[in-house]
């Protein structure tokens, strides 16, 4: 019986050691995995060390490590980095890697910006578009390929010979048309946006330039001529009407006033009736 309590009792003991040993490792372990853990971080971090960075984030941060030189750093974002994307989980928000060939990501299979030497296509990155496709070294994507789109012609123009409309019997006659969509570098290229073709019309002459400037010289001069002779007859009508008047009122001033005759009345004498 003492025995047995006694081996009991060694039990218990080695039991109480076993914990106490596993609960010191424990402390020892993270100690060295995360020390000087600290409550009160900044940059977003909930728990941090001096050592190792953020540990954990505050709510909606994403979590992401940072490599300087042979360590890496945790640190805390409002968005994932270049290269990274983001998922939510209930306990932690992670920024994961895209692949090799993309730059920025929806999804680690959704790529939305290739890296260089590479075409996006359905949120894949390929270095050749598929058939029916086309590169677009601008937006690095591949396109539908755009074949060339012109309007409708226009009306045929009056028939003329060297710019003029008069002066001949044969011409030509033109239209045009619009391009209302250029092609991209592999679509079909534009067509002719003019055409011309022969065209007969009746002969009629043509009013010589200078015969006709000329003509509209002569009478503008003689317009002139004669306004000017109109001006000076009358300027003449008016110095001989002017003359005139001034002789008679000299010819008034040096004659002499005329006296009246006398009426018949007073030439006539008196008649004595008594005898």
């Amino acid at each position: 019986m003492q025995l047995r309590l006694i081996s009991w009792f060694f039990i218990a003991l080695n039991f109480m050691e076993y914990i106490g040993s596993q609960h010191a490792s424990r402390v020892r372990r993270q100690g060295r995995m995360h020390p000087n853990v600290s409550q009160g971080c900044q940059g977003g971090c909930a728990t941090c060390s001096d050592y190792n960075g953020c540990l954990s984030c505050k709510p909606r941060l994403f979590f992401v490590l940072e490599r300087i030189g042979m360590k890496q750093i945790g640190v805390c974002l409002s968005s994932c980095p270049s290269g990274y994307y983001g998922t939510r989980y209930p306990d932690i928000n992670k920024c994961a890697k895209c692949k090799a060939d993309c730059d920025t990501c929806f999804t680690r299979n959704f790529c939305t910006k290739c890296k260089s030497g590479f075409y996006l296509y359905s949120g894949k990155c390929l270095e050749k578009c598929p058939d029916g496709l086309e590169a677009n070294n601008h937006t690095m994507e591949c396109t539908s390929i755009v074949h060339c789109e012109a309007s409708e012609w226009s009306p045929w123009s009056p028939c003329t010979k060297k710019g003029k409309t008069c002066g001949f019997k044969r011409g030509n006659e033109v239209r045009v048309r619009e391009i209302v969509q250029h092609p991209s570098a592999r679509g079909n290229p534009c067509p002719a946006t003019s055409e011309s073709r022969k065209c007969m019309v009746q002969r009629k002459r043509c009013q010589k330039e200078g015969k006709g400037k000329k003509n509209r010289e002569e009478k503008r001069k003689k317009s002139n001529k004669d306004e000017s002779k109109e001006s000076k007859q009358e300027s003449k009508g008016r110095a001989a009407r002017r003359q005139n008047r001034e002789q008679r009122e000299n010819n008034n001033k040096t004659q002499p006033k005329k006296r009246k005759a006398p009426s018949k009345e007073q030439n006539l004498a008196p008649v004595d009736t008594a005898h």
